[in-house]
């Protein structure tokens, strides 16, 4: 799944799918704006789910909404990447997007869970780079579920009973970020994903660089 034709510096590079994940609350819905809105090149991932639409939700910005027959046809097809069902909801990423922005050399990005990671690590572990973003501590994150008021004090319950299953997975990404501090934590994910777009076995273009870098320093 390596894309070709993305390039920042006149090097052409694979694109890259960055993977946010973390307990709900912990910040990573506004780490993925962030991220969206100040670094070029970067698309947002947009899932299909079966749970309703909130209010403010927008079809095909915040998701794909669709009923369980219809994810289940897609399962069935190929047409999803990963797929997870979370509180009962079926949540995945569409396939086909996802393939056209990487061969377009443009990076992705997901804010999908620990189960969506592993079968996107298991599809292609060289194209993706994970992180965890952890909340500073417990009551820290149900003070953060309460001000969303989104949901009921039984949902909220069933979050933080479910947020220490979810971040028994930490250890299984490549970078852990703790959120004590939005504009922090975002610079701390901005700077990882400046440094995996500068790797050296993602940037396909190098040889013919370099190579052209020695021919005009030949005598």
């Amino acid at each position: 799944m390596a894309a070709h034709g993305g390039s920042f510096d006149g090097v052409e590079r694979r694109g890259l799918m960055f993977v946010l994940s973390s307990p709900s609350g912990a910040g990573k819905t506004t780490l993925s704006r962030l991220l969206i809105e100040r670094m070029p090149g970067l698309n947002m991932s947009v899932s299909v789910t079966t749970r309703p639409m909130r209010p403010g939700e927008v079809e095909g910005r915040d998701y794909y909404f669709v009923d369980k027959i219809r994810f289940e046809e897609m399962v069935k097809r190929h047409d999803l990447l990963e797929w997870a069902t979370v509180f009962d909801n079926r949540y995945g990423t569409p396939r086909a997007p996802v393939e056209a922005a990487l061969s377009a050399g443009r990076d992705v990005l997901f804010d999908i869970d620990w189960q969506g990671t592993q079968q996107l690590r298991e599809k292609a572990r060289a194209d993706v780079v994970s992180v965890f973003i952890l909340p500073p501590s417990a009551a820290d994150l149900e003070k953060r579920l309460h001000t969303r008021a989104q949901d009921s004090d039984e949902v909220i319950r069933a979050r933080m009973s479910r947020a220490s299953h979810e971040m028994s997975h930490w250890a299984e990404y490549d970078y852990i970020v703790i959120n004590r501090n939005v504009d922090e934590a975002f610079a701390e994910v901005q700077s990882i994903l400046k440094a995996e777009r500068l790797k050296r076995e993602r940037r396909i273009g190098l040889t013919t660089f370099v190579r052209e870098l020695q021919r005009q320093l030949e005598p």
